[in-house]
């Protein structure tokens, strides 16, 4: 089976949802509790880009779908794909920056548990495999010793 043609893959957007952009100590991992081959592992937030939607709007649509919040949207998470971050042949995830501007997150779909990962235990659930790279990606993008010198995330 050859890869999909750039462009023919579905669009998943995903909040890297932070307690502070400029200065991130926390992240919010949802455990999923369906479909039965994903429950009970972690994800960032998000979903799937409906056709003709643009990212980030698909981004806070999802949001307060799945969590019932309004976000502040920071940077984008580069990925080595141009497209994003590759889930599967089908599917690619984008990436964002992002802090609760209003409402406090609750598991309101897919998910039934909603956890603060804490400095040092960003890696400390068990995160989905298309999720985890993803995580290793925020946590080397972090300003100071952790990831970027110069401070932007």
């Amino acid at each position: 089976m050859s890869a999909p043609a750039p462009g023919t893959r579905r669009l998943v957007v995903a909040g890297a949802l932070l307690d502070d952009l400029a200065r991130p100590r926390l992240l919010l991992a949802a455990r999923r509790h369906r479909p039965a081959a994903l429950a009970g592992r972690w994800e960032l937030p998000g979903g799937k880009a409906e056709p003709g939607e643009r990212p980030v709007q698909a981004l806070r649509r999802e949001l307060r779908e799945e969590l019932g919040v309004e976000v502040e949207v920071g940077a984008e998470l580069p990925a080595a794909d141009p497209e994003g971050w590759p889930l599967s042949p089908a599917l690619v995830m984008r990436v964002w920056w992002a802090r609760v501007s209003a409402g406090w997150p609750e598991p309101l779909e897919d998910h039934d548990e909603l956890r603060w990962l804490g400095e040092g235990g960003w890696e400390g659930v068990d995160w989905l495999a298309g999720d985890l790279p993803v995580v290793r990606g925020l946590l080397a993008a972090l300003p100071g010793p952790r990831g970027c010198e110069d401070g932007t995330p």
